[in-house]
């Protein structure tokens, strides 16, 4: 007897800066894909504030102290998701009343750093963070590096559902975690799907024997402005956006790929959301010939060691301690 699921990928525009705004488009467009059928939907890296496109398009943005990029900056600080942030509760009801899960990416603020994390909404239960844990260049400009506390999978009703963003899938060691845990489906989020994301997301499906949702968001410069104008911008930030190529700068591309490696549903460049219903039976299957924690694993040669200690960095000691 088979067992079916229906997965879905929201591919769309986030409203860059504004992330309450972006919140409102997320729920509006995770609720269209639930009427849908889907049980399962994610949604590309960054959405909720946008993918800091600026720090890879406009090299001066790169530079120490630049007023442009110290303005957006703030501006993302100030409108980070924080703790249990209270703009989360009408996604999380719509999680609970359809019993599904929703992975999307955003900024998370912790104390006074940015973070880019997965959020994944599971019915009835805390949202399962993931910060990430290895930045690009540009990225480490703004961001903070994520540690093994938040490496966590959920457990649902079907099986298990895990998530890591763009670069974290050319990390051997962090598949080899994940592979560990017993994935049945993958969250892979990117800013868009280029050929050596989509690559990477397939060697994930197959090495991990997993359903892989590989979710990328599209962009236009316009939009980037006016998000950067409803979040209230209104500095030297707006010079350094004008600066963005013209037109779309972020192309999709997302895919639904089978454990097997074989893309099973692609989107275009244009706003979709994407369907597929899976067969977790092919899991099992798939295992019969490629079994990365077991069979193939040589555990006997490797070993692996993961820390999942939270690491804040500042341990605060008392007198009788110092004493």
């Amino acid at each position: 007897m088979t067992k079916k699921l229906k997965v879905a990928i929201v591919q769309d525009s986030p409203v860059p800066f504004a992330i309450g705004a972006g919140l409102d488009r997320a729920i509006a467009k995770a609720r269209e894909a639930i009427e849908k059928g889907a049980r399962v939907v994610a949604f590309g890296e960054g959405f909720l504030g946008g993918y800091p496109a600026w720090l890879d398009q406009v090299a001066p943005a790169r530079l120490w102290d630049h007023p442009g990029t110290r303005e957006l900056h703030g501006l993302l600080l100030d409108q980070a998701v924080r703790g249990e942030d209270p703009r989360f509760q009408p996604l999380q009801w719509t999680v609970d009343i359809a019993d599904v899960a929703v992975s999307i990416g955003g900024y998370e603020r912790v104390r006074q750093s940015l973070y880019a994390t997965q959020f994944l909404f599971r019915p009835k239960a805390p949202v399962l963070r993931h910060r990430k844990l290895i930045l690009s260049p540009a990225e480490k400009l703004m961001l903070g590096q994520g540690d093994g506390s938040t490496m966590g999978l959920h457990e649902a009703k079907w099986g298990r559902i895990g998530q890591l963003a763009s670069t974290e899938h050319w990390m051997p060691l962090a598949r080899a975690a994940m592979h560990h845990e017993g994935e049945t489906v993958h969250v892979a989020a990117w800013p868009e799907v280029g050929d050596i994301a989509m690559l990477a997301s397939a060697h994930y499906a197959f090495e991990g024997r997993a359903f892989v949702l590989a979710a990328g968001t599209i962009q236009y410069k316009q939009e980037l402005v006016a998000g950067y104008e409803k979040a209230g911008g209104d500095g030297s930030a707006r010079k350094l956006l004008d600066r963005l190529p013209d037109g779309q700068i972020q192309h999709g591309h997302s895919a639904i790929i089978a454990p097997d490696g074989v893309v099973i549903a692609q989107a275009g460049t244009a706003p979709e959301i994407l369907m597929a219903e899976i067969d977790l039976d092919e899991v099992g299957r798939g295992l019969a010939t490629m079994d990365v924690d077991g069979a193939q694993a040589r555990h006997d040669v490797f070993e692996l060691s993961v820390d999942r200690r939270t690491r804040a960095g500042i341990i605060e000691k008392g007198d009788s301690e110092a004493a």
